[in-house]
């Protein structure tokens, strides 16, 4: 019974804090630790209805489509050779909220965010051609990499924050392994990768 219990939890992490939701976090971050905080509570939540379309549900319904016409589960679509279909749906969408993002003429700030997560994406898609990699953990990281530059740009004190996010990714790395999707050094890797990703996509692309 207990047994049973870690495994509900598991996979109750895994469902709730998705790879998806990078984008959303990162534009809350902004609206609440930059200059964006000044902007109408309508437009800033236009701006955070255009990202969740895009980048959490529109992948997440295509994604679940995907599966069920292959007649697939949640963890067998998460088998190395069956991600890349996924990834590439993913990715797509997310291209075209940056483009319609940079269409509506939406700061540049914001636009960093998708420019971050699409890097994550990308280079997660291109590891997953040879090595399975953990893009949860990899979202998580881009978080820590997001706080962390928006820190550099605004001037602000990120380390509680980081606190969170980092107790956030060990439950989550733990709850993947528990799930038997990933190794310890793939959910490493994930993180890292993201962190690094989300950094450069921000402060230096």
């Amino acid at each position: 019974m207990k047994h049973s219990n870690i495994f509900i939890v598991a996979r109750v992490l895994s469902m709730v804090f998705t790879p998806f939701y990078l984008p959303l976090l990162g534009l809350m971050a902004l609206f609440v630790f930059s200059y964006l905080s000044l902007l109408p509570l309508a437009y800033k939540l236009t701006v955070l209805a255009i990202v969740y379309l895009f980048t959490v549900l529109l992948p997440t319904l295509l994604i679940r489509l995907y599966r069920h016409y292959n007649g697939w589960t949640p963890i067998e679509l998460g088998r190395k050779e069956r991600r890349m279909v996924p990834y590439v749906l993913s990715i797509a969408c997310y291209f075209a909220c940056l483009y319609l993002m940079e269409s509506l003429h939406i700061p540049r700030f914001m636009g960093g965010i998708l420019i971050a997560a699409l890097l994550i994406q990308i280079t997660c898609a291109l590891i997953n051609a040879w090595w399975k990699i953990s893009t949860h953990t990899a979202a998580t990281g881009g978080v820590a990499g997001a706080l962390f530059s928006f820190a550099e740009i605004f001037g602000f004190n990120p380390v509680w924050w980081l606190c969170a996010v980092l107790i956030l990714a060990g439950a989550l790395g733990t709850s993947r392994m528990i799930l038997r999707q990933h190794t310890l050094s793939q959910v490493v890797a994930g993180f890292l990768v993201g962190f690094v990703c989300a950094v450069v996509g921000i402060l230096f692309v």
